[in-house]
């Protein structure tokens, strides 16, 4: 077990001049101040001009599935119709263990990379509820580590399946975070309206978010986005919803947007967008050009909406790759979106952080007096600087103490004469 610490020395802090040292006390962050030159004594901490920023969130992922990617076959298509078909077939093998294994997993890959918030997305189409109850007893067994919101993720359908509504409503009981849908997999557009009518109806009964998987698909007539915000918006709920892909938005003609623009910013609706996987599972109909079929994020924040990025899957039959970094999920998202500008890529890291939190309601989030002295510490001078050479995270600490660190590596060329490479500028 690691000690508590008192000190972090030497940080450098995004947008801030110079050189900063913070205080923790009791687990608390207790002050931010310019580093002295005589540093205090106690348990401390060399950020060795490390750049300081809070932890990294997860705010979409399905570890119901991570960790199956090839069992018991590959994916050799890459398509979202082959991955259901292999998942299918792993799906029959569920065990209790077999959940809470692969799921612990992948946690601490995430943990590694300073992840220390994740929404998970659980599959309820299930008439034992097997994966959710396993992620029940995850999250209070990996709580010292990183917080976990489970979502009720009604994977085929609540009126579309057998008893979809009653299921829905017993994983809420049993103890889900967020109330999830998949209208636009509903068998009818009236059945992926009263869906989401039902939905908002649970999260109101149970006093519980809102998380939709929403018009994930390339048809530009899905259009299920509009119903989210406007039951938001009625219901006084925006902050508290979260619509998740939106990938039709991408073939939404202007006019229809300009509209929906409205009332988007009306409602204070939250989105995810999941470049890693977005970009490859959509256009698959399309022959050239192809759409990258990621919903507007440019432009929703252009419009002050709150949008974040997520990884979706990792290493499962929809996406084989991956080992949960962020910035890696940054990296293809500003890439895709057209967020090239150097103030759009240094300014980025919020979408893996700040937007974030605001989306899962994180209460003690971000580095000032008073809350939890929780964050990590990248061997970067910057955001962009972090972004271009995709840092590992030096230091994640929780409560103010460290719970994952990463050795820096070493390169070195031997031309002439041998020299050290760490591709700064």
């Amino acid at each position: 077990m690691q000690a508590e610490l008192q000190w972090i020395n030497n940080v450098r802090l995004p947008w801030r001049e110079g050189l900063w040292q913070i205080e923790i006390q009791q687990g608390k962050f207790a002050r931010v101040a310019p580093q002295p030159q005589n540093i205090a004594g106690g348990a401390a901490l060399d950020a060795e001009g490390g750049l300081a920023i809070p932890p990294f969130i997860e705010p979409h992922i399905h570890l119901d599935t991570t960790q199956t990617a090839g069992e018991p076959a590959w994916n050799q298509s890459g398509t979202l119709f082959e991955g259901i078909e292999r998942w299918a077939e792993r799906k029959a093998l569920l065990t209790h263990e077999d959940v809470k294994q692969r799921a612990r997993q992948t946690l601490k890959w995430q943990i590694a990379n300073g992840i220390q918030h994740v929404r998970t997305h659980i599959d309820v189409s299930d008439p034992t509820l097997t994966a959710l109850k396993a992620m029940l007893e995850v999250k209070q067994e990996m709580a010292p580590w990183v917080e976990i919101q489970l979502v009720a993720f009604p994977q085929e359908g609540i009126l579309s399946y057998p008893d979809g509504e009653a299921l829905l409503e017993q994983a809420l009981q049993l103890g889900a975070d967020v109330v999830g849908a998949i209208p636009h997999f509903e068998f009818t557009r009236e059945y992926g309206v009263e869906s989401l009518h039902k939905t908002f109806a649970l999260a109101q009964k149970y006093q519980r978010m809102v998380d939709v998987h929403c018009d994930e698909i390339d048809d530009e007539q899905s259009r299920f986005v509009e119903t989210v915000a406007a039951l938001a918006h009625r219901e006084k709920m925006g902050a508290r919803v979260t619509a998740s892909h939106t990938t039709a938005m991408h073939s939404y003609n202007g006019a229809y947007t300009s509209r929906l623009f409205r009332l988007l910013k009306l409602s204070g609706i939250n989105f995810v967008a999941n470049p890693l996987v977005n970009i490859h599972l959509q256009g698959r109909f399309d022959s050239y050009p192809k759409r990258r079929g990621i919903t507007r994020v440019k432009e929703m924040l252009e419009a002050g909406i709150n949008v974040c990025f997520g990884h979706d899957d990792v290493y499962d039959p929809w996406y084989p790759l991956g080992t949960a970094s962020m910035l890696q999920v940054l990296h293809m998202g500003l890439h895709v979106c057209q967020l090239m500008g150097y103030d759009q890529l240094d300014s980025g890291i919020k979408l893996i952080t700040t937007n974030s939190a605001r989306a899962l309601q994180l209460p003690d989030y971000g580095i000032q007096s008073g809350n939890s002295a929780n964050l990590v510490i990248l061997p970067a001078d910057s955001g962009f600087d972090a972004l271009r050479r995709q840092v590992p995270v030096r230091y994640s600490i929780r409560h103010g103490k460290v719970i994952a660190e990463t050795v820096p590596a070493a390169s070195t060329i031997h031309l002439a004469e041998s020299e050290k490479v760490d591709f700064r500028r």
